[in-house]
């Protein structure tokens, strides 16, 4: 008997995510805006049989150019062009709720879903910093429950405009010169808070009808809106402990609003530095924290935190009196999770920016293909996860090495797939093709 089956997404960035990976001589500092580097990685991870692959987003350039590769292409266009390069994988791009319109996004997912034939996923974001309100004319930052309170109408209204066409409205009567039956076209009619929007989308409904809904925020506006609306979710867990409590949690606010837990998945973080032994796997992490730039992660690390640069002594923990943990309106449950990280292992700031140079606050784990694969199957195996979302420290290397090494391994398990089985994304996580809510059958699911 087929026992339940992990979940694996590819997140992709330029060379990798370890901030120093772009200096290491096998890594190409155009990568990042290089479609071939990207068809390389999706064509891997299609190899691997990753139900999906991932590119974080912003609209605003974060750091300095002098730390690591900063530009990057729209990933709405660029995953576009993958769709022509892979067949099976997932497609998942990160976009904004709170600088962009409905309709123009409802839009362009729907057009991703047609041209991949109904691989599409969105991650969504509610973009935190001042930094990329002011490239839209907003002099501050809407604050964090407003983000979330504007999130939650823009999905709402992009249901309704994936939705406004039933899946049945095309004729194509050539004898009668009816193309369509307009009685099966539902205009928006959407007026709210946020947004007014009058007409039906131009496009048919898509293979998935709409993509795969994905959500990153962990904190509790964060995990309301997930259990509303997510079916994946990619969270940033540095312990078992934390991952089983927050995968519980999760679970438990989705059960409690009608939905079936088993139709949100939770895929923490992972970034794997992967050796032929344990000494060789630490000897590549170690060779990366080497190549950090302190004075850029230490502005970093400050500008996060709240605190001027000063406070920060490279040899001295945190100053954990002056961090003012009640006041965060963005990235909160990042901002928790570094200084609980630093409050828990004593680390000091330079110990602090190593652990964060690999992953941004996900786990590293540096070893075997045999210990990262058991890693993952004790989270998988004690309800900490669904799945992962696996973060090579070094692309494409890492990428390479984990669908090599670690893949078989989990294979042998019995743990992930050996074959697709599935044409859509939504296959592939396991979920249903969604009703259309003008449906009666809808309206019926609702009701009960």
């Amino acid at each position: 008997m087929m026992t339940k089956q992990l979940h694996l997404n590819a997140f992709l960035m330029s060379t990798g995510h370890h901030e120093a990976s772009w200096r290491l001589p096998e890594s190409d500092p155009l990568a990042s805006t290089d479609l071939a580097h990207f068809t390389n990685l999706a064509q891997i991870a299609e190899r691997g049989k990753f139900d999906s692959l991932f590119l974080a987003d912003g609209p605003v350039m974060h750091g300095n150019v002098g730390q690591r590769p900063a530009g990057v292409i729209e990933p709405l266009t660029l995953l576009t062009a993958l769709a022509a390069v892979t067949k099976h994988i997932g497609l998942i791009a990160t976009a904004s709720t709170s600088y962009n319109s409905p309709y123009n996004l409802a839009r362009r997912f729907s057009g991703l879903d047609h041209v991949s034939g109904g691989r599409a996923g969105w991650n969504v974001v509610t973009t935190a910093g001042v930094e990329a309100a002011r490239n839209f004319g907003v002099d501050e930052q809407p604050l964090h429950a407003e983000r979330y309170a504007r999130a939650a109408e823009f999905i709402d209204v992009a249901l309704k405009l994936w939705d406004s066409w039933e899946d049945d409205v095309v004729v194509g009567d050539k004898e009668s010169g009816v193309w369509g039956d307009s009685t099966k076209v539902h205009p928006a009619s959407h007026e709210g808070k946020y947004f007014s929007v009058a007409g039906a989308l131009n496009s048919p409904r898509s293979p998935q009808a709409y993509p795969l809904i994905v959500q990153a925020g962990s904190s509790d506006d964060g995990k309301d809106l997930a259990a509303r609306y997510a079916e994946a979710v990619f969270t940033a867990q540095q312990t078992l402990d934390e991952a089983q409590a927050f995968y519980s949690d999760l679970k438990a606010r989705t059960r409690r609003i009608g939905r079936d837990p088993d139709t949100i998945k939770i895929l923490p973080g992972i970034v794997p530095i992967i050796g032929d032994t344990e000494d060789q796997a630490r000897e590549k992490e170690a060779a990366l924290e080497d190549r950090i730039v302190h004075e850029y992660a230490q502005r970093n690390l400050a500008t996060m935190l709240r605190v001027p640069i000063e406070q920060l002594d490279l040899d001295s923990q945190l100053p954990f009196d002056l961090l003012p943990e009640e006041k965060i309106e963005d990235f909160k449950s990042r901002y928790s999770l570094i200084v609980e990280l630093g409050r828990r292992e004593k680390l000091t700031v330079r110990q602090l920016i190593g652990r964060l140079g690999g992953g941004r606050g996900h786990l590293t784990f540096a070893g075997t293909a045999e210990q990262v694969a058991d890693t993952i199957e004790l989270w998988f195996t004690n309800g900490a996860a669904d799945g992962f979302n696996i973060m090579p420290a070094v692309l494409p290397s890492g990428l390479e090495l984990f669908v090599e090494q670690v893949v078989p391994i989990l294979r042998s398990r019995r743990l992930f797939r050996s074959e697709y089985t599935g044409r859509t994304l939504r296959e592939h996580y396991g979920l249903t093709r969604p009703v259309n809510q003008y449906l009666e059958e809808y309206e019926e699911r609702v009701a009960i």
